[in-house]
């Protein structure tokens, strides 16, 4: 099938485009090579994939209504995964205009340009973040995710209001992956892991937000991957067991549907560094600190639902995932 990857030179983009040009796809990858984190591992990311027969590159912003109206015009997509957007938690309250172009406009463009090339499905990258101020855990995609706490967690779930609207109004097949704090080889360099190994082997402190005791079902990219590709080949369908008397979070008349995918296994902070040093070989110095605004003190998702729906639970432990980074970053930067 012929799909567009969005935010194809970025972490989980450039995984998944691998993902699909191995069975034989066609993908056509979309970024717009933003500066938020250095460009140029966007480009390495995008020399992994440049020259695989059946990949095509297309550099342009999702914000860009009439440049989103061409390509989909021009290209008659079959499938979109949709996981370009500004990613960030606390960048979020400093530029909250980057959230509302990209993740708001962009988004708004992605459905429009679904909805008239008539695209058999549209998975699309939600956030554990939507949860917010909810403390019942597991996190269940039954639970209300009204509550989010920062413009970042608030856009996703607009992102999955707006896709519930299209499948509702132009039957577009839509399916939200909510993930939960994915990690591993090629990642991004404003997430803990990333940060943590390139300080400890310079020496430097660590920022050790809420003393270290805050808690992240991180997800290794292998598993989020999976996921994605399993749940683009089941188009989504409207559930028989809705009622709209008593209308389910989880549930919709619409061909519409929300997974969480994570490792159904929470690690603590301190844990998570405990494995980091044991990778590297080193100890960190590490600078405790309170929680920061717009965190949450714990993620930790039921993936019953997903098992159920693909046959598939994100099975990578913590211990042999920062391995696997930890032996990427060494050979990518030569440290």
């Amino acid at each position: 099938m012929k799909v567009l990857v969005t935010g194809a030179a970025g972490f989980i983009g450039m995984h998944t485009a691998l993902a699909l040009l191995a069975r034989g796809g066609e993908v056509v990858g979309l970024d717009n090579l933003n500066s938020y984190y250095d460009v140029t591992l966007k480009e390495a990311r995008l020399g992994q994939l440049e020259g695989k027969p059946g990949f095509r590159f297309i550099r342009a912003d999702l914000a860009d209504r009439a440049a989103m109206a061409e390509l989909f015009a021009s290209e008659k997509f079959e499938r979109v995964v949709h996981l370009g957007a500004q990613a960030g938690v606390r960048y979020a309250a400093e530029n909250p205009a980057a959230y509302v172009d990209s993740n708001l406009v962009g988004f708004g463009n992605i459905l429009e340009g679904c909805r008239h090339a008539k695209v058999e499905h549209l998975v699309f990258a939600s956030s554990s973040s939507v949860y917010g101020s909810n403390a019942e855990m597991p996190f269940r995609e039954s639970h209300t995710a009204d509550h989010p706490l920062s413009l970042y967690a608030a856009t996703k779930r607009a992102n999955e209001l707006m896709a519930h609207s299209y499948a509702h109004l132009y039957k577009l097949p839509a399916t939200g992956l909510r993930f939960f704090t994915v990690y591993g080889p090629w990642g991004r360099p404003d997430m803990s892991l990333f940060t943590f190994t390139r300080l400890i082997l310079a020496g430097e402190p660590i920022d050790v937000y809420n003393m270290g005791r805050h808690a992240r079902d991180f997800t290794y990219i292998d598993d989020i991957v999976e996921g994605v590709v399993r749940t683009l080949d089941l188009t989504a369908a409207a559930s028989p067991a809705f009622n709209a008397k008593a209308p389910k979070p989880d549930m919709s008349n619409a061909p519409y549907r929300v997974f969480n995918i994570g490792n159904n296994q929470p690690v603590e902070l301190l844990y998570f560094i405990d494995c980091l040093e044991t990778a590297l070989g080193r100890a960190a110095k590490r600078n405790m600190l309170p929680l920061q605004p717009g965190d949450v003190e714990a993620t930790y998702a039921d993936v019953d639902n997903l098992a159920a729906a693909v046959g598939f639970r994100p099975k990578t432990s913590i211990e042999d995932g920062v391995a696997r980074f930890v032996e990427w970053y060494r050979a990518f930067y030569k440290v």
